[in-house]
């Protein structure tokens, strides 16, 4: 399968201290990748590498076939950016917003309209066009982000955070245009602090903690090489968790235990999974 995104070796160092170390991995094309890691861990600083929008200070990576260090401009044609803070112009309309990033992007005057128009359609923000962008919503403000990614047609898009602060209902149909970008087969890269967004959406999961990537895989390999089952110990105010390859393992461990008093099992997610990696949750 062809490669969208490749990372070799790629380091970041800022007042001589790297914030990203030897970091190496690929995003195969039409794939959804989920970038997972601690505060601090250097997922932004990796993206804003990715998208040529800060310098490496070793290693390479290229983007779509282009090298971001030599063919920045390139990269940036074939990627859309969705970022965590909204930045969506509140003083311009739905439309004007549209207007302004496509005029940016050179997209004939001749196609601009119609895409314009497609794209609004496909978020549901149609009957919103005329509307200054800061009478929306959260959600919506977001979905026009994601239009606006969209309008120059990338092969890659970069959502960072993309539901945060969202409510429920709202994650929800983000979720829905992602997934349904994704099948059209755009390929994607998603950094969260939502543990279930990243079991609904991602094919592959990267985990990174002090710049460096300390796990790699599907949540299927995480719990079959961690443990598919948890038996949960509460101890005063908090939980002791002994992991097993199996539920029926871990269901068998808690009935040879002569006082089952504070203990449950279940089975792992993803969060177990990174606390135990990490020894952290992300927040």
């Amino acid at each position: 399968m062809t490669v969208a995104v490749s990372l070799q070796h790629v380091s970041k160092t800022f007042t001589q201290k790297p914030v990203v170390n030897d970091l190496s991995f690929d995003i195969k094309a039409g794939e959804m990748f989920g970038l997972l890691g601690p505060n601090g861990a250097g997922k932004s600083t990796t993206i804003r590498m990715i998208t040529t929008l800060t310098k490496l200070s070793g290693g390479a990576i290229t983007v779509a076939g282009y090298d971001v260090a030599q063919n920045s401009m390139q990269v940036r044609q074939r990627i859309g950016v969705v970022l965590q803070q909204t930045s969506v112009d509140g003083d311009l309309t739905v439309w004007e917003n549209m207007e302004f990033h496509g005029r940016l992007h050179h997209i004939p005057n001749s196609r601009r309209k119609q895409d314009i128009d497609r794209w609004l359609e496909y978020v549901e923000l149609s009957d919103r066009r005329n509307d200054a962008a800061k009478t929306l919503s959260g959600g919506m403000k977001r979905r026009l982000q994601i239009a606006r990614a969209l309008l120059h047609e990338p092969e890659i898009l970069f959502l960072d955070e993309p539901t945060v602060g969202l409510d429920p209902q709202a994650r929800r149909r983000l979720w829905e245009i992602i997934r349904d970008l994704n099948k059209q087969g755009v390929t994607m890269l998603l950094t969260t602090h939502y543990m279930d967004e990243v079991e609904y959406l991602c094919d592959r999961i990267g985990v990174m903690d002090n710049g460096t990537l300390i796990e790699l895989g599907t949540l299927a390999e995480f719990r079959q090489k961690h443990g598919e089952g948890l038996v949960m110990k509460q101890l005063g105010d908090r939980w002791e968790y002994q992991f097993f390859p199996t539920l029926e393992d871990a269901n068998t461990y808690l009935n040879q235990q002569p006082d089952k008093t504070g203990m449950m099992v279940r089975a792992s997610n993803l969060e177990d999974i990174f606390v135990e990696l990490t020894g952290r949750n992300l927040d």
